[in-house]
């Protein structure tokens, strides 16, 4: 089996299955119930994620998807029961909208050891039909297990978190990390993601699971990254193509 993931446990129930071998380290999460499993995003696609899922539970599988970016989806090609919120659900059947040629710039912009098995001139961002698909307030029945589905737009038109009350976890994506939170594209609003971020603080959150980087951040995080949009607001700078804003535990881009 590829050595290209890590597997970490966060209960007996849930795990985080991480890339930290690119400069993305991203962050997928299988949590499973008594009758069925979801998979909240599989990752870059470079490496079979579906065999880790495979050795760790024999229950049904859904891959669910926080947003249609291909750090976010390429692992998709190794399901056939997928999730997709339906602001987005034709940037997975119809037409991605960042250029392939720029996709692949992005996987390899830092040298990494790629496994074995992956070819970067024959990479394709993953296309296909969900199997259903998401709106605001939705559940995910897992069996003893709920998760409810957050639209929380910004990063893009159908951006989602899930969240668990159950355990109070919230798995944020792309809305809540360490690192440089981007709202550059052309498909991000920057002002929407404010908004998002103010929605999910008002959850009881205990835990956060995040889309990519340092997998153990503090819930406190939410709340630093409101304060620094809400700055950003006072300014009048919260608009794409002002620039790159460095806090101390993360970064605002609005800068192409």
């Amino acid at each position: 089996m590829s050595d290209w993931f890590t597997v970490e446990e966060i209960d007996s129930q849930t795990f985080a299955i991480s890339e930290y071998k690119h400069w993305e380290e991203t962050h997928c999460y299988l949590l499973c119930g008594q009758e069925s499993a979801v998979l909240i995003d599989t990752g870059l696609g470079v490496s079979n994620i579906r065999k880790i899922v495979d050795s760790l539970t024999r229950l049904p599988i859904m891959a669910v998807t926080t947003h249609i970016h291909w750090d976010h989806i390429g692992g998709h090609k190794y399901f056939d029961n997928i999730a997709v919120h339906e602001k987005e659900m034709d940037w997975l059947s119809v037409k991605f909208p960042i250029p392939l040629q720029v996709v692949k710039n992005n996987l390899t912009k830092v040298p990494c050891n790629f496994p074995t098995e992956f070819n970067i001139d024959a990479y394709q961002i993953f296309r296909g039909e969900p199997q259903r698909i998401l709106h605001d307030g939705d559940w995910l029945d897992l069996g003893g297990r709920k998760i409810q589905v957050i639209h929380t737009p910004g990063h893009s038109p159908g951006h989602c978190c899930f969240y668990e009350p159950g355990r109070k976890y919230l798995y944020s994506g792309d809305l809540i990390y360490k690192g440089c939170l981007y709202a550059f594209y052309p498909t991000t609003d920057p002002q929407l993601f404010y908004h998002s971020v103010k929605r999910v603080q008002k959850y009881r959150i205990e835990k956060i699971m995040p889309g990519h980087h340092e997998l153990n951040i503090p819930v406190s995080l939410i709340n630093e990254i409101e304060a620094g949009f809400a700055q950003l607001v006072r300014n009048g700078q919260l608009k794409q193509g002002n620039g790159l804003f460095e806090f101390r535990e993360f970064r605002i881009s609005n800068l192409n």
